[in-house]
């Protein structure tokens, strides 16, 4: 890659330890610092993350930690011990580990580190922008930092910001439980690119989008303020070569003999997880359990070793949990254990990879079955371990890697006597079937392995950064710049589309009416004697007047069908009305507004609009095709127009169009007024079809146009006239 790439997650690769020469940091041999040390070191990047707890040692030990750290380029964000207990523990772990994983019954009662989660998040985005430069390539990992983001788009627009989740998605009906779930949403889409482990996670990710921010996703990209969000999925692997090597060599060999040697089980079942209750390990224990019960000829021939590691020792419920896990190994291995065996082994401890890979070619049967799991990279390391081909793999269909691992024994982990069948059916599966079953495995886990992962998220990532051209927003400065530049004494005529450019968009229409801060905008704009301020939407023109029948505003409603000058007030017709058509269009919208709950019908002059912005969001949606197909095939030889836009699809009266209020002002003004047109949909293409040669059209966020400019939202329409009222 030839941009440098700067990494941020919650901790650095490191771990930071007292030495006898002092501290010094000891690097992580995780999945993530594998995977990403290529692309980190061929691209001189920079790791962005907390540097773990340095409260221990003195002033002059922390300053030999930072330069260490800087010349392994990594940046720490130094985090106080409140804010990892408040941030970490109780939000991240606390909060939004349980929920994505589906256990409500661990959230709290009140979500009050909130507050502390978006200031260091915050923390992170202003480091991040502090060491940016031009052309670096930014990677976000993980559900701690879901908001940074969008913080690092607000204070670098242009920066190429790429984001993964290791975690589970919901289903949006379980993420919506999160009060900040809006937050959450809008910090992850300030990415351009959103990768997670498989198409489900993707797909309640979109779903979430649909039913909680409106947004109506295609299958991988999603529009945000003036942008594509990529949508992409990247199953995060193991270093392959590493495991299968490590099960070659003579140290693994030895302990694999040794430990032979000392078991007097036929059998070997195996699970080895971290200490965590997304693990399924009370749900295995009861599965083994009744695995003795229902087949009484295995007991003393089968040994179950499940090695707990230890994790999160000082959150209580993980306190809990372990007392939990004690107990039940001690009541089966009380209820089947003999004078000489022991069905159980529990090991509460953490083995060094020599180790671990011993226990991975020992095992006749190895057990992952999480109740939820973004991944499980342990199925993956087993099966890498598998040099012989030998074993079977017990996966949880709730593991992210059942997507992958198809060839494993696939279980429900919570139906106890489905996985205690698993384990019986595995255990006496013929070696032929366990060779063709662990073949097929090692050769998707070597062909996909974390050095790929990384560079495929990478590549895809940077194969954007040349953006879409017509997406491709300008700020209101430069815009405000390009106006001066080209008005010079000319008075300015400021032509302006209502909803999705002067007021975002509502459930009811009536329901957006102006604020006092945009009537106090307006008539900034209107008192200036060089400016000519007018209002063309497609509103009713009841509704206008009743907003701004008080003001100087030139008012065009019904796109431009009625005109209401600033010097009459009066409202006059622009073109012959013709409404005969509605009775026939009338029935089919009646139908599909009974069958929408949420949908209704607003009538204008010589217009009908179907609104279905209140509906439920993919219902909507869908029945809103539908009704576009058969408004386009049924009633084709009728003189009107079909226009879908944002949340409503309108059927107006042919000839009936924004341009021509533009063409009304430009045979009173002719050269003596540059024209400027700010709108947000379709219906505003024909305003900035009709503007003179050197008008200046401005779309307000994405979908095709001719519009010279872009602009991302209505926020930023403020902003641009605010300069405007300043600088001219």
């Amino acid at each position: 890659m030839s941009n440098r790439l700067l990494i941020i997650s919650n901790r650095l690769p490191v771990t930071v330890k007292a030495g006898e020469n002092g501290p010094e940091a000891i690097p992580s041999s995780g999945g993530l610092s594998t995977g990403l040390k290529g692309p980190f070191e061929k691209s001189g990047g920079l790791w962005i993350g907390w540097p773990g707890d340095l409260s221990s040692f003195n002033d002059s030990e922390k300053k030999k930690i930072y330069k260490e750290l800087d010349d392994l380029r990594l940046v720490p964000v130094d985090l106080t011990a409140e804010e990892i207990e408040a941030y970490y523990e109780r939000f991240s772990n606390g909060v939004i580990w349980p929920l994505f994983h589906y256990l409500l019954h661990l959230l709290p009662v009140h979500f009050d580190d909130w507050d502390t989660y978006v200031h260091v998040n915050e923390k992170f985005a202003e480091i991040t922008a502090r060491v940016y430069r031009p052309g670096d390539i930014i990677w976000i990992h993980d559900y701690q930092l879901c908001l940074v983001p969008s913080l690092i788009r607000k204070k670098i627009p242009d920066a190429r910001i790429g984001f993964f989740l290791h975690i589970p998605f919901p289903s949006s009906e379980v993420f919506r439980i999160l009060p900040a779930r809006e937050e959450i949403l809008e910090g992850i889409l300030g990415a351009d690119l959103v990768g997670f482990h498989t198409f489900s996670y993707m797909r309640h990710f979109s779903s979430a989008l649909v039913r909680i921010s409106g947004k109506e996703p295609a299958i991988n990209q999603v529009y945000h303020e003036g942008r594509h969000v990529n949508l992409g999925i990247f199953p995060i692997s193991i270093d392959t070569k590493k495991f299968s090597d490590l099960a070659r060599s003579k140290e693994v060999s030895e302990k694999l003999k040794e430990f032979k040697n000392s078991t007097t089980e036929e059998f070997i079942i195996l699970g080895i997880d971290r200490l965590d209750y997304t693990k399924g390990i009370r749900r295995r224990l009861f599965s083994i359990e009744r695995f003795f019960e229902n087949y009484p000829e295995f007991r003393g021939r089968v040994c179950y070793i499940q090695v707990a590691v230890p994790t999160r020792e000082n959150v209580e419920a993980y306190e809990e949990f372990r007392d939990e896990i004690n107990r039940l190994v001690s009541e089966i291995n009380g209820k089947y254990g003999t004078v000489n065996t022991t069905p159980i082994r529990y090991l509460y401890q953490s083995f060094d990879i020599h180790t671990v890979v011993s226990l991975y070619r020992a095992a006749d049967v190895m057990l992952v079955t999480p109740i939820r799991d973004g991944m499980n990279l342990v199925a993956k390391e087993f099966v890498a371990s598998r040099v012989d081909e030998d074993g079977v793999l017990i996966l949880s269909e709730y593991a992210g890697a059942s997507s992958e691992l198809g060839e494993a024994v696939i279980v429900n982990p919570y139906d106890i006597d489905e996985v205690a069948e698993a384990i019986h059916s595995s255990i006496i599966m013929r070696p032929e079937e366990k060779r063709i079953r662990m073949k097929a495995m090692r050769d998707r886990v070597f062909a996909q392995d974390v050095h790929s992962w990384a560079n495929s998220f990478i590549d895809k990532l940077e194969s954007l950064l040349a953006g879409d051209i017509d997406t491709k927003m300008t700020s209101p400065n430069e815009i405000a710049e390009q106006i001066r530049a080209s008005r010079g004494g000319k008075k300015l005529c400021l032509l302006l589309d209502y909803d999705g450019t002067l007021a975002p968009f509502q459930k009811r229409p009536e329901l957006a009416s102006p604020t006092k801060y945009l009537m106090k905008l307006l008539e900034s704009l209107m008192g200036r004697k060089d400016f000519h301020v007018g209002i063309i939407s497609g509103r009713k023109r009841e509704t206008l007047e009743d907003w701004f029948g008080g003001t100087n505003l030139e008012i065009y409603a019904e796109h431009g069908l009625w005109e209401r000058r600033a010097n009459t007030k009066d409202w006059v017709e622009l073109q012959e009305i013709n409404t005969e058509w509605k009775e026939t269009v009338r029935p089919l919208l009646d139908l599909f507004s009974r069958s929408t709950p949420g949908a209704f019908i607003e009538e204008k002059t010589a217009s009908l609009a179907w609104h279905y912005r209140a509906a439920e969001k993919e219902f909507g949606a869908v029945q809103a095709k539908e009704l576009m197909i058969h408004l386009l095939e049924t009633y084709s030889n009728i003189p009107v127009q079909v226009l879908p836009g944002n949340k409503v699809i309108e059927i107006r009266m042919q000839g009936v169009n924004k341009g021509l209020a533009v063409d009304q002002l430009k045979t009173e003004m002719e050269e003596e007024a540059l024209f400027v047109a700010i709108g947000d949909d379709h219906t505003d293409e024909d305003m900035f079809a009709a503007l003179p040669e050197n008008g200046i059209s401005i779309r307000v966020g994405t979908g095709e146009s001719i519009a010279k400019y872009r602009i991302s939202s209505s926020d930023a329409v403020y902003d641009l006239l605010e300069i405007i009222l300043k600088s001219a």
